[in-house]
């Protein structure tokens, strides 16, 4: 796939994982919630790892400053 995520990007979608990681551990939100953010969480730690998001594509978003 086609890289579309920039460093920056990356550190920020790392960062809104663990935020929403903790608020579903810790948050008392109820199940249905929680499980929401924990896949919140694995999505942006998933792209942010590949590098590549599929809504960035969907909408032709780059945000990564090496060119393919």
């Amino acid at each position: 796939m086609k890289k579309n995520v920039g460093s920056i990007d990356k550190i920020v979608r790392i960062v809104i994982a663990i935020v929403a990681a903790y608020f579903a551990y810790k948050g008392d939100f109820g199940a249905t919630v929680s499980y929401v953010l924990y896949a919140v969480a694995g999505i942006m730690v998933v792209t942010s790892l590949l590098g590549t998001c599929p809504l960035f594509s969907v909408f032709g978003i780059n945000t990564c400053k090496i060119k393919q």
